[in-house]
This record gives C-alpha cells, sequence and structure tokens, in this order.
C-alpha cells in the first residue's frame, strides 16, 4: 500500500506569490482595458501604497516565525510544526492576508480600483486552490493541536 503524502495536495502548479501577481496583473489590465473612470484622490493612492507596505510587513511577520520554528513556507512541502506565534495569532493566514492588501493596494496606489473589485475573487481562488488543501493537510497531521487554533483564530482576519 502505497504511504500517503507528507504535504497538502496542492497542484504543483499552484504557487501563491504567482497567484497574487496574477491578480494584481489582471487589475491593471482591466484597468486599461474597462477603466471605471472615477479618479483615486491622493488619499486614496496614499491607502493603497499604506495596504502594500502592511501586507508586506505580514509576510516577513510570517516569515520570521517560519524561521523561528524551523519549518517551511512551501505550501507543497512537509511542515515540521504548526506555527500559532506572533502575527498567526492573529489569522492564520497572514501571508495570503498580506498578499490580499497587495491585491489592493499596488492597483489603487496607481489610481486603479480594479484592486478592490478582484479582491473577493483573489480571496476565493486562493480558499479553493489553496487554503482548503492546506487546512486540510494541518487537520491530519496536528490532530491534538489545529482544530482548537482553528477555533481560536479566523482564517483571513
Amino acid at each position: 500500500m502505497a504511504k500517503e503524502p507528507d504535504h497538502p495536495n496542492i497542484s504543483p502548479m499552484v504557487h501563491p506569490p504567482i497567484v497574487a501577481l496574477m491578480f494584481i496583473v489582471l487589475a491593471y489590465f482591466l484597468g486599461r482595458l474597462a477603466p471605471l473612470f472615477l479618479t483615486a484622490p491622493a488619499t486614496l493612492r496614499y491607502l493603497g501604497l499604506a495596504m502594500t507596505f502592511i501586507g508586506f510587513l505580514l509576510g516577513i511577520g510570517a516569515f520570521i516565525e517560519f524561521r523561528k520554528a524551523r519549518t517551511t513556507l512551501d505550501p507543497h512541502r512537509s511542515a515540521r510544526q504548526l506555527v500559532t506565534s506572533g502575527i498567526y495569532r492573529f489569522t492564520r493566514n497572514p501571508i495570503y492576508l498580506g498578499f490580499l492588501l497587495m491585491v489592493i493596494g499596488l492597483p489603487l496606489n496607481s489610481g486603479l480600483y480594479w484592486g478592490i473589485v478582484m479582491a473577493p475573487f483573489y480571496m476565493m481562488t486562493m480558499t479553493r486552490l489553496i487554503i482548503e488543501h492546506e487546512e486540510r493537510y494541518l487537520e491530519k497531521k496536528f490532530k491534538n493541536q489545529y482544530p482548537g487554533y482553528k477555533s481560536r483564530v479566523r482564517r483571513w482576519l
């Protein structure tokens, strides 16, 4: 009997940063193809820049916690430990939340509202293609820890 793989069942073709980048590029493309004819005021552009920066910081915070735990950030590899400290006390997916802020923030900083329009589609895509697979894997691997963590900390925020 074949041994069950010790990693989430995520397609090797799916990489979270690439998914986020595709949505950012799509927002810019739609901004050119179908402009919304709403001019973003300077305050919203600065808000977009701030969101992008906060998104980047969320990723750094997650990276630091994974390094402390000596486990992998790669969703295609085996987790050695369940990370629940640092930024993971507030969101189970700080990297994906950071990417979401970038999906909204980068286009907004350029005066485009399309990132806001794309945000729910990005969230649905990430949930279906990656997060649900990761959660099933973590529930199997960390039977005693993950359900409690999952009940205390929200998926996104």
